[in-house]
């Protein structure tokens, strides 16, 4: 099977980096949002993602057009049935993914494979919405999608080797690296990543250290490219409590129980970068 057309539900944060990174590499690409206010923003993310990097001299200004004639935007999900693969990333609630999997079933040829961008979810509960749970797999890519390296291709007990290797050869032809890993909670990066972020809050929450003191100190002393108090707002705050939730809540581990100054900031709505105020304020 050549994967040619290619779905993305959601054009979030992360739905219209993996448009435009889709775009970039060649695909024709499908994306949509419930509402058209929603994908017209994110068409307008996309653009300024574009412009970014032609700022940047990463892309060549005459292939800006070329790109973005090949996404088109849509706010019906039965315009998915001609794709090829089809990838949800919407926000991470489980009872919506499973009602978008059970959705594309009906409208997708049997052909049609089917992952989930989830970050903390295992794929598998929402394969069983399916008739074709071999076809289903986990494609966890990294924010910003079009500058992290890194795709987790997430196997199910019921995901075919030919899935696999097709999912695998798709996430190459985008240039990333392809890592695989068993469908358990948080796969590799978000299973050991979280600990150490809910840490660094718990510090900042007793007064051990500065959250600035914190960041330098995790980026000189570990390399790191950023602090794991940035990292938090770069996320999104919210997703970081779903993704410790998540995982708390299958692995009945306490390094994965939210402190309270990450919950307060998200009953608040201060969810990071996306908002404008997280731990950090931002313009």
């Amino acid at each position: 099977m050549e994967i040619q057309n290619v779905g993305i539900i959601g054009c979030g944060q992360m739905g219209s980096g993996i448009a435009q990174l889709c775009a970039q590499s060649g695909y024709t690409v499908l994306v949509s949002e419930n509402r058209q206010e929603l994908l017209q923003k994110g068409m307008v993310t996309i653009k300024a993602s574009l412009d970014k990097d032609i700022k940047k001299q990463k892309l060549p200004v005459q292939e800006k057009d070329d790109i973005f004639a090949r996404i088109i935007g849509t706010t019906n999900i039965d315009d998915f049935r001609d794709c090829d693969l089809v990838i949800e990333a919407i926000v991470e609630k489980l009872v919506l993914k499973k009602r978008i999997f059970s959705r594309l079933d009906q409208i997708c040829p049997p052909c049609t494979l089917l992952a989930s961008n989830t970050s903390s979810f295992q794929v598998g509960e929402m394969a069983t919405m399916t008739k074709r749970p071999d076809k289903v797999l986990g494609l966890h890519f990294f924010n910003p999608v079009p500058a992290m390296k890194l795709v987790e291709i997430i196997k199910t007990p019921a995901t075919s080797e030919t899935t696999l290797k097709i999912g695998k050869e798709f996430g190459e032809s985008l240039g990333k690296t392809v890592v695989m890993v068993q469908d358990s909670p948080g796969f590799i990066v978000n299973r050991l990543m979280t600990p150490q972020i809910l840490n660094a809050v718990r510090m900042v929450e007793s007064g051990i250290a500065t959250k600035e003191d914190i960041d330098t100190a995790i980026s000189l002393g570990l390399n790191h490219p950023i602090g794991p108090i940035a990292l938090a707002d770069l996320i999104g705050l919210d997703t970081l409590l779903t993704i410790a939730n998540n995982i708390h809540q299958k692995l009945k581990d306490k390094q994965y129980a939210a402190p309270e100054m990450l919950k307060i900031l998200v009953a608040n709505g201060h969810l990071g970068r996306k908002t404008g105020r997280g731990f950090y304020q931002y313009e």
